[in-house]
């Protein structure tokens, strides 16, 4: 029985070019009244750089908020463009609501981390 050659493909590498993240971490505000009044952790790191104009814009798409009896997402927020900071570094302010759960849902306004804070 003859060995048959095995077929080579050639692989063509698309250059893509991986735009910078962030980190993130927040508390939202506090919603609901007396014994329910309550607020929610989050972390994540943001999608990669989206341009806008002369500046820049992340998506953050966070599936859950840390657990007190329900969840909250950030689903589809976009970040504002980016604050310098100094020596070539930025940050981002984000301003949004969470979901609808639990019959409430709550502001949350948070800076993003530097990026590359080790670069």
């Amino acid at each position: 029985m003859q060995k048959k050659n095995p077929i080579l493909k050639k692989v063509r590498s698309a250059k893509l070019t991986q735009r910078h993240v962030h980190e993130f971490e927040g508390s939202t505000k506090l919603a609901e009244e007396g014994a329910d009044r309550h607020n929610h952790r989050f972390a994540g790191v943001t999608g990669q750089a989206i341009r806008v104009g002369k500046s820049h814009v992340h998506e953050i798409d966070l599936t859950k908020t840390d657990f007190l009896n329900h969840f909250h997402n950030l689903k589809k927020i976009r970040t504002g463009p980016a604050i310098s900071v100094g020596n070539g570094k930025h940050v981002h302010f984000v301003t949004g609501l969470t979901t609808l759960n639990d019959g409430h849902q709550h502001q949350f306004n948070f800076a993003t981390l530097i990026q590359e804070p080790l670069i």
